[in-house]
């Protein structure tokens, strides 16, 4: 195993590779300008654990002539630890309420939907349990009150069910509930998102040519599956 590139992975990143790791493959290598975080035979893994814009330049150069796929991992599960600080000498760890799923990916996925029906490119989304590490630095926007992430670690897999081969495969994150055509209001009810998200679902979907866009309720573009 090369050591290419590990100096500055970070502990989710290590531990994903870990996990998604089988015999037989390798690990960090180089192909062309790029170093791959896993190769199985003639096919190329690399995890993102955020930021789907930092990697697209990268995919798009390596699917012209290589069977890639990209790993994502969503937490559905964390706990949050809190480091000690000047005043408080104890770390803390509590069960975040918030619960993740699958309809994030579409926060990431804005960066390009359409690849999902390039034949060389699928997606496999990992939901986790995670740890979010914290410190307080006193230097950030008042939601987290001064503190900021330092680091996130894997506890384990929750489900790798979800693995998208083509754009037709994101219908299954539709809710079954509409008969027919459908708006970005009733992904808000209907999926409990809110309206950004929403409107991010909806272009992933229609530039991933699962859904057509066609005609209006009121001001409302109508989605058809």
């Amino acid at each position: 195993m090369s050591n290419i590139g590990t100096l500055n992975e970070k502990s989710l990143h290590i531990s994903l590779k870990q996990w998604y790791c089988q015999p037989g493959d390798q690990l960090e290598v180089p192909v062309g300008r790029h170093v791959i975080d896993i190769v199985r035979g003639d096919q190329l893994i690399e995890i993102q654990t955020r930021n789907f814009a930092a990697i697209k330049r990268k995919l798009y150069q390596l699917v012209e002539k290589h069977e890639v796929r990209l790993v994502y991992p969503i937490a559905e599960l964390k706990w949050v630890i809190k480091l000690p600080t000047e005043e408080d000498g104890e770390p803390s760890r509590r069960r975040s309420p918030k619960q993740g799923n699958l309809l994030e990916l579409f926060n990431e996925l804005v960066s390009f939907p359409e690849l999902l029906n390039h034949k060389n490119f699928s997606l496999h989304v990992l939901l986790i349990a995670e740890e979010e590490v914290r410190r307080f630095t006193g230097k950030t926007n008042w939601r987290r009150k001064g503190w900021v992430t330092q680091e996130r670690k894997m506890l384990y897999v929750v489900n790798d069910d979800h693995l998208f081969e083509n754009g037709s495969d994101l219908r299954a994150l539709i809710p079954h509930e509409f008969p027919g055509a459908f708006t970005v209001a009733d992904l808000v009810e209907t999926a409990g998102i809110s309206k950004r998200l929403a409107g991010k679902m909806a272009y992933c979907l229609k530039k991933a040519k699962a859904i057509t866009a066609h005609g209006k309720r009121g001001n409302a573009i109508l989605y058809h599956m």
